[in-house]
């Protein structure tokens, strides 16, 4: 990675910095930075690493936050727990972006799992996550289970001989090189390499408070592909506040996350030594999948789809 100056310049107090952050077009919010950390350059984008107040280490990507060190578990245990404990024995992931780590040290949480895939475009984030990042990855780079592949997570899926039992994919929004990724051929090639019909695939699917038109269009690209696809919703303080996930799958075999009571949770996380979760427990299952009426009512509108052709969304933004 190439390095390069900030204002306030690199590993120096930053006693009066703060970032400044939109969280949609017309709104967002701020913290404060104690210290930059890392300012540089990767083949793909601009890479940060603050210390902050009030979050400690914070991970921004083209001025935009990705991980907070103090709250990323709101992120990451939902997007990978949600699907797992969805499938009796998952065995084999996919993880599509990751690059920080958080979501493939949860994965490896589940004692069933033989392999995870992960596929990252960007190789600096990988080494940089490693270096700087720990609190982040935990040594799950190192897991004999991870398979690291370095190159576009589209032509991974479309070339790829495999299956598997979940795919997780977790990319940065949708702008730029990952529109590619957001897309109904994407979501179709995806339907050839989940195993079979207890197989899940799981994205984050914007704010439906802070950009309802992309929510409502990446559920409504899904519904088009996926017979069944479950919204559950959660509060990621780095992102913004109320957020999304969407979990899709090629039928009914599997239980539908609503039909899986606590008791089962319970039974599930107990068998799989699933322990000190600060968001996923049996009692909080069931409030990921209550969403309000006003949502609903954002998924019942009529609209175009994402493809290949017509990939820009209308509620696109510049983060600062």
């Amino acid at each position: 990675m190439r390095k390069f100056l900030s204002p306030e310049g690199p590993m120096a107090p930053d006693a009066a910095r703060e970032i400044r952050e939109r969280v949609s077009p017309s709104s967002g919010w701020f913290y404060r930075v104690r210290k930059t950390l890392y300012a540089g350059e990767t083949a793909y984008q601009q890479i940060e690493l603050v210390e902050t107040e009030e979050f400690g280490r914070t991970l921004l990507l083209d001025g935009a936050t990705q991980v907070m060190e103090a709250n990323e578990f709101q992120y990451h245990e939902p997007m990978a727990h949600i699907p797992l404990l969805c499938h009796a024995k998952p065995e084999r992931v996919l993880i599509i972006g990751g690059g920080d780590g958080g979501v493939l040290r949860e994965v490896l949480k589940h004692p069933s799992v033989t392999q995870v895939d992960l596929v990252e475009l960007d190789e600096a984030v990988i080494s940089f996550s490693r270096t700087m990042l720990q609190f982040c990855s935990q040594g799950a780079f190192e897991d004999p289970r991870t398979r690291v592949h370095i190159q576009d997570g589209r032509s991974f899926v479309e070339q790829s001989k495999e299956t598997y039992d979940i795919i997780i994919m977790d990319m940065t929004d949708p702008a730029g090189p990952s529109l590619r990724l957001y897309s109904r051929e994407f979501f179709l090639a995806l339907t050839r390499v989940l195993k079979d019909r207890q197989s899940r695939f799981i994205m984050h699917s914007e704010s439906p408070d802070l950009r309802p038109q992309a929510f409502a269009r990446i559920h409504r690209t899904l519904r088009s592909v996926f017979p069944q696809v479950d919204l559950a919703l959660t509060t990621i303080r780095m992102y913004g506040g109320l957020w999304s996930f969407a979990m899709a799958s090629l039928g009914t075999e599997g239980a539908s996350p609503r039909d899986l009571s606590s008791e089962e949770i319970r039974r599930r996380m107990t068998a799989r030594g699933l322990e000190g979760l600060k968001v996923i427990s049996p009692e909080t299952w069931s409030a990921f999948f209550a969403s309000y009426p006003y949502i609903q009512s954002l998924l019942e509108q009529d609209g175009d789809l994402c493809t290949d052709e017509h990939p820009d969304f209308p509620d696109s933004f510049s983060y600062r």
